[in-house]
């Protein structure tokens, strides 16, 4: 599977929900470390950053699959803060991948989704160093929990 295909299947598993930067590095991040044995794919070499786990080739990723109209930008008014979700040809062709993966897979990575779209960046920036501590010594993020 080519890396932007397994890109596209990750962000369909949230059906269309939006996704911060923060939580797309944390998300992938998470399902390399949580479900290994579920994928045979390791795309990405996080390393330890200014909050935590980054690897800007997801970027480089998420930039060709909006290049292509799978993926789309979502601004805010008044506002530095961007989002990230599927289009609807792209929600259509990443459920699709997904379905390949596997139930138990799918499953894991919708739940991973869920997990991470639901803290505020504080949260998930702690949760992270709380359970990767050796991904939190290049920090700028003072970890408050």
């Amino acid at each position: 599977m080519k890396c932007n295909d397994f890109v596209l299947a990750v962000f369909a598993s949230s059906n269309s929900a939006t996704h911060s930067p923060i939580q797309i590095q944390k998300l992938f991040f998470l399902i390399e470390k949580k479900i290994p044995e579920l994928l045979k794919y390791n795309y990405f070499k996080f390393k330890p950053y200014n909050y935590g786990p980054f690897d800007s080739e997801i970027y480089d990723v998420i930039s060709e699959l909006v290049g292509n109209g799978d993926l789309e930008i979502i601004s805010y008014v008044n506002s530095r803060i961007i989002k990230y979700k599927t289009t609807e040809k792209g929600q259509k062709k990443g459920k699709q991948i997904l379905q390949s993966l596997g139930e138990k897979a799918t499953d894991k990575i919708k739940i991973l989704s869920e997990f991470v779209r639901k803290l505020t960046f504080s949260e998930l920036v702690s949760v992270i160093y709380h359970e990767f501590p050796e991904f939190k010594v290049n920090s700028i993020f003072k970890d408050n929990l």
